[in-house]
């Protein structure tokens, strides 16, 4: 890397098996990160992939190695480990001022990204329970970064901070309020991304950008979410990342009288089922054949297409119920992985959505424009990579700026 800067954040987004990581130039008192490179460590526990690119796609390092000992964080530490050893030895000179993490649940104590303490390490561990997939993945890196470096800042970014504040009638289930006071309630996710989207719609259709707008985050993880203003007013994942439209292997929207009847007449246990839900449904479970889309179009199995159809279809009949949300649609956005990349889809939703007056340009869809409506259409539909990597670098530069 070509310096730019004596400084450098660097953000972390640690799932189970990997660390998605991406550095930034920034200088204290600036608004703006400026990315310089980024990649992975996938294969944690297995075999262990690292990999580094640069701005425009080229590759700067890849390595391999064992898995270490098991251990709780021990992957991820060595993960760490690896990145860090990388980023020193090309940094050329450039101090590196934070480490920004994407932290899955800031629960009802977090609105906003914080500075990391011990004290908010503890609170954020008490989270656990709501999101057992994740928040212990999250707080591995941070333990690790803790540990190699206890000086260094580090802030963590919440992925339910974009959806607080919302009416209350939003957050609740009909539960006993017990519950509800136990904080058994509507959160949402994916909200580093929503944030950007908002963001960069303000940039390109300031015309619809305040005004009545649904986003579909559609990758391996998924959600959608009606905005009103730039604020969140409804969004499809809950209290866990498992609820709303269909996953690459979760199952979204479930009646939880099937997980009664499992449970009473197979005698399923926490594990299995949470195993079930997390790791064995979706489109991988409806097709039994691949969690990855891609594979499912190219595939002649009859339940590749089933499943398929069953996305597509609870994608178009969430689209509507997010629109009743909000009282309208101004614009569509499709983002992440499946939004961005996967043309058929983005057709098929559309189509279905006709009622709503959606219509598309087959080129633009196909060239995946920005704007893939026909000019001055309303509702207008955009094709809008996220980048929830540079949120996290904002947060992060903004905090230690005003340390």
């Amino acid at each position: 890397m070509n310096a730019l800067s004596d400084e450098l954040i660097l953000t972390l987004n640690a799932g189970s098996s990997s660390i998605k990581f991406a550095v930034y130039a920034a200088r204290t008192g600036e608004t703006e990160p400026v990315l310089r490179a980024k990649g992975q460590v996938e294969g944690i526990g297995v075999r262990p992939h690292f990999i580094a690119k640069g701005v425009e796609g080229q590759l700067l390092s890849e390595s391999w190695w064992e898995p270490v000992a098991d251990g709780a964080g021990s992957g991820h530490a060595r993960a760490f480990e690896q990145i860090w050893s990388w980023l020193s030895n090309v940094a050329d000179g450039a101090q590196i001022i934070a480490v920004g993490h994407r932290v899955a649940h800031g629960g009802e104590a977090y609105a906003t990204p914080v500075r990391i303490t011990p004290e908010i390490i503890q609170v954020l561990a008490g989270l656990i329970p709501l999101v057992p997939l994740h928040q212990p993945n999250n707080l591995a890196a941070i333990r690790a970064v803790a540990v190699e470096h206890p000086n260094l800042p580090q802030v963590a970014c919440f992925d339910t901070s974009f959806h607080c504040g919302r009416p209350k009638v939003t957050e609740q289930f009909g539960l006993p309020r017990a519950l509800l006071d136990r904080g058994v309630k509507r959160y949402g996710f994916h909200g580093l991304s929503y944030e950007y989207i908002v963001e960069k719609l303000r940039d390109l259709a300031p015309e619809v950008a305040d005004g009545r707008v649904v986003v579909a985050h559609l990758g391996s993880g998924c959600s959608m979410t009606a905005i009103r203003e730039g604020r969140s007013v409804e969004t499809t994942m809950g209290f866990s990342a498992l609820d709303g439209v269909p996953m690459g292997t979760r199952p979204g929207l479930l009646d939880p009288g099937v997980l009664l009847f499992l449970m009473r007449e197979d005698g399923l246990g926490v594990e299995t089922l949470e195993k079930l839900l997390y790791k064995q449904s979706g489109l991988l479970g409806l097709s039994g054949v691949s969690n990855d889309l891609r594979e499912l179009h190219q595939s002649d199995e009859p339940g590749a297409a089933e499943a398929i159809d069953y996305f597509v279809y609870r994608v178009g009949q969430t689209l509507g119920s997010l629109c009743a949300a909000i009282g309208g649609l101004d614009a569509l956005v499709f983002t992440a992985g499946v939004g961005e990349n996967d043309a058929r889809i983005r057709a098929r939703v559309c189509a279905d959505a006709a009622w709503l007056g959606i219509e598309i340009d087959p080129d633009a869809n196909a060239a995946r424009e920005r704007c893939i409506s026909p000019a001055e259409h309303r509702p207008s539909v955009w094709v809008i990579p996220t980048d929830e990597e540079r949120m996290i670098a904002r947060h992060t530069l903004r905090i230690v700026s005003n340390a």
